[in-house]
């Protein structure tokens, strides 16, 4: 089962992951390689997108990765709305949750690991700031498993526009939703899961009734980076204070914040958000792999009550 993952960019001359890491660019590209090891490791295949040259690449290989990660700030970070552009203009770009989905979900890819995902942005009642992985996951039929959505954003907000946009949020192994470094966010789950095998049958059941819209798989933090969640609250409330006296706003609104969390705390959240995003890696390669069993099963005429 193919497996879509993490993408890398650049900004504020740091290397970002796509979704949400900011390091520099040997741990950047070391990271991306362990997860890729992670998902081969239990089964799945991975295969990582981005856009070189105007051409869209599903399955980066190494020398891929290596030559993206070494892009930088020239890479560009690529929503939806940018994929025409860069394209048609022979650039380069690393592709957001947005964008990662639109591609994976063309090749038929139905499982996409990510850290977390974008939201809707604290005080976007008067900034208007939502990101488009939300409307995204309205329209695209595929599943992506993230440590919930990231906590420098208005987390409740957020699951109340996922519901208007009609997606399907589950957590996993557990009855709150997480806050990205943190196990709970004081929301509760709307649904829980507790196996892989679970997790796929809901998948493959939004895929058979064509509901045309995406699910968003959430995994708590483990437990022994959850400490360092109220120090990094506590960072990514300064953060935001700084981010609106500097007028930072829009799509460099992630990237800073992320970037100044991480020099706040001393590098803690950079550590806490690597180890969430392998340990998404490992239970979505779990996931695939169950809904590859699924559907063969079915395929071969096995009843469901034998999974």
């Amino acid at each position: 089962m193919f497996l879509s993952m993490l993408t890398l960019y650049n900004t504020n001359c740091r290397n970002i992951n796509a979704h949400g890491l900011a390091w520099g660019s040997f741990h950047n590209l070391q990271t991306a390689k362990e997860v890729q090891a992670i998902l081969k490791a239990n089964g799945a295949v991975p295969a990582t997108i981005a856009i070189l040259d105007g051409v869209p690449c599903i399955g980066l290989n190494n020398e891929q990765l290596e030559r993206l990660a070494k892009l930088g700030s020239k890479a560009q970070k690529t929503a939806r709305r940018d994929i025409s552009h860069v394209v048609a203009s022979g650039g380069n770009g690393a592709t957001t949750v947005s964008a990662t989905m639109f591609f994976a979900s063309k090749v038929g890819i139905p499982v996409f690991v990510t850290g977390g995902v974008g939201g809707v942005h604290r005080h976007a009642e008067t900034t208007m700031d939502i990101s488009s992985d939300l409307t995204e996951l309205g329209k695209t039929p595929m599943a992506v498993i993230s440590a919930g959505v990231k906590s420098i954003l208005d987390i409740p907000r957020t699951l109340e526009y996922l519901e208007t946009q009609g997606v399907t949020v589950a957590v996993y192994q557990s009855n709150d939703f997480p806050a990205f470094f943190s196990g709970s966010s004081g929301c509760k789950a709307p649904c829980r899961l507790d196996t892989p095998e679970q997790c796929a049958r809901l998948i493959y059941a939004n895929m058979k009734l064509g509901l045309g819209s995406g699910m968003l798989i959430a995994v708590p933090a483990p437990e022994e980076h959850v400490a360092a969640g109220n120090a990094i609250e506590s960072a990514i409330k300064k953060a935001l204070e700084e981010a609106k006296v500097n007028n930072v706003a829009g799509n460099a609104a992630t990237p800073f914040l992320l970037s100044r969390v991480n020099e706040l705390t001393g590098g803690a959240s950079l550590l806490a958000n690597i180890a969430l995003v392998k340990n998404n890696a490992l239970i979505g390669a779990r996931i695939a792999v169950a809904l590859a069993d699924l559907r063969r099963s079915l395929k071969n005429g096995q009843p469901r009550s034998a999974l």
